[in-house]
């Protein structure tokens, strides 16, 4: 006789030999072995009720398509995957957000080599991530160190980025002269209208309270644009 509880059983963890688990694949042949999915398992511990792990991970790759677009889903959006719940989409949020770190730590300038727009560009996309959304940073540079703060975020125009926001991060930071710089989420650092407007406001600014813009850098995931290279400051 069928026994139809036996047959019906979801499939779990727990059904696999021991040595076929990923944690205990982890232990024998090391984080390398094991593919993304399993990588997930891990960090996300345990199914729920009706749903194994291992399923609850395969949903979330085929669901965002890859761990760059996990990355950048909200905690709101990972929580739409059955089985994670709020502490398992931190779970994930933080263990992506190590990896990043580890692997973009920002490059070591001081602040008199922080002398040309690759340089920036270097600095800056070590903390851009989300690629969907316009970001607007200052970069604060006096004779020994500098410091980035982020200004804005969303669709940049000259009334979203306001001279008093940008100045005064700079006067706090005590700066002798400040970079300017965004992205652009299209992959075009093409200046637009808007940028060449905000850009020209913010000179005109930075003159009447003796704070030089010695540049503004659009950057994308692999590109920049110099407003002082193209010589437009």
């Amino acid at each position: 006789m069928v026994d139809h509880k036996k047959t019906n059983k979801k499939f779990t963890i727990k059904d696999l030999p021991k040595e076929e688990r990923p944690r205990e694949r982890l232990v024998n042949f090391g984080e390398k072995a094991l593919s993304t999915q399993e990588l997930l398992q891990i960090v996300l511990g345990k199914g729920v009720p009706g749903e194994s792990v291992a399923l609850t991970a395969k949903k979330l790759i085929s669901t965002f398509g890859s761990l760059e677009k996990i990355a950048q889903a909200s905690l709101e959006e990972l929580q739409s995957i059955r089985g994670i719940g709020l502490a398992k989409a931190a779970q994930i949020k933080a263990s992506l957000e190590l990896g990043r770190r580890l692997y973009t730590k920002p490059p070591s300038y001081k602040s008199k080599d922080l002398n040309s727009p690759k340089k920036v560009f270097n600095l800056i996309r070590s903390k851009l991530t989300d690629h969907s959304k316009e970001y607007f940073y200052l970069i604060a540079l006096n004779t020994r160190m500098y410091s980035v703060a982020e200004i804005s975020i969303g669709i940049l125009n000259k009334s979203l980025v306001h001279p008093r926001e940008v100045f005064a991060e700079a006067i706090k930071s005590r700066a002798a002269s400040i970079i300017l710089v965004h992205n652009h989420p299209s992959g075009d650092p093409t200046p637009s209208k808007d940028d060449v407007l905000l850009t020209q406001k913010l000179v005109a600014a930075g003159k009447l309270l003796g704070i030089e813009v010695t540049d503004h850098v659009i950057v994308t995931k692999d590109n920049f644009f110099s407003f002082k290279a193209a010589k437009l400051i």
